[in-house]
């Protein structure tokens, strides 16, 4: 009897220690692959950051010429950026331009994706299809395009016939946002007030916009920087008085290289990146609100 319990004691304890082994096997290579992953994301990261952050220091480069290593840093290209009249109307240019694009695409994507998410009709993957397509199409064939049909509107070369561009080019980001914050909409809410009575802009104004209303801020916040960046169809349908900063950019870079493009170049990144981390401040806020709601 002896022989006999020790002998199941031994297996027991053979079998624990190979159990033992195998989950510290097991999580040996989870965590070598989660440190392989993360330094593959880190890699790409680096490989995708590193050509923005290499015009930083050229922006502070006291040469008016590009040199590695930079012979001495100073202010002296962000003070002529700030002094300089060109500089300061492109970037109003662009302002009065993305402000309108904006609030005109947020409010017709808004409607389209509500309408699109919610609604139920015949050939509605065609209208998603319309609604989406500007994604697709090469803003260049966009901008001729809408050339010629703004040469009969006698719209080319001003700041209305260019905000309707891009506007055109900004619906498809703020329908794509809104149409992933509506994807756990309740649409009960929906029938029991109009079972109460409640009009359709009502519904609309009361229960529908403040659900969606993350998704709604983020999609304004694509609209302005597609607005802002956009370079293409602004060469082709704006004037000299609408010479936007993308445009400016552009001139200044086929004309003649200055250390005043890399000053604008870093703060538009700098601006682009506070852009980013306030949509996922919002993302994260409106998926933080979402589970309170459905917590019990």
């Amino acid at each position: 009897m002896d022989r006999v319990a020790w002998s199941g004691r031994s297996a027991r304890r053979s079998i624990t220690g190979h159990a033992l082994r195998t989950r510290l096997d097991r999580s040996l290579a989870e965590r070598i692959g989660r440190a392989a992953l993360t330094a593959f994301c880190v890699g790409v990261l680096v490989f995708l950051v590193a050509p923005l952050l290499v015009i930083v220091p050229f922006s502070f480069n006291a040469e008016p010429y590009f040199s590695y290593p930079i012979p001495g840093y100073s202010l002296r290209w962000y003070r002529e950026l700030f002094g300089s009249a060109a500089w300061g109307a492109s970037f109003r240019n662009s302002l009065i331009v993305a402000l309108p694009t904006t609030v005109l695409a947020t409010a017709l994507g808004s409607l389209a994706a509500v309408g699109l998410t919610l609604g139920n009709f015949r050939l509605k993957w065609l209208v998603v299809a319309l609604f989406l397509s500007p994604l697709m199409i090469p803003h260049i064939i966009i901008g001729l395009g809408l050339y010629f049909f703004y040469v009969h509107l006698r719209i080319v070369h001003t700041r209305v016939g260019l905000i309707l561009a891009h506007t055109t080019l900004a619906v498809p980001f703020v329908v794509l946002t809104v149409t992933a914050t509506l994807a756990h909409f309740n649409v009960n809410l929906i029938r029991a007030a109009s079972g109460l009575g409640a009009r359709p802009l009502t519904v609309y104004r009361k229960i529908v916009l403040p659900l969606i209303l993350p998704g709604v801020l983020s999609g304004a916040l694509f609209a302005f920087v597609v607005s802002f960046d956009e370079v293409i169809v602004a060469l082709l349908l704006s004037g000299p008085e609408q010479r936007t900063l993308p445009r400016q950019i552009w001139s200044g870079a086929r004309e003649s290289i200055s250390p005043v493009i890399m000053t604008v170049a870093t703060l538009l990144t700098a601006a682009a990146a506070l852009l980013m981390l306030l949509t996922e401040a919002i993302r994260h806020r409106s998926e933080r609100l979402a589970g309170g709601r459905r917590r019990p």
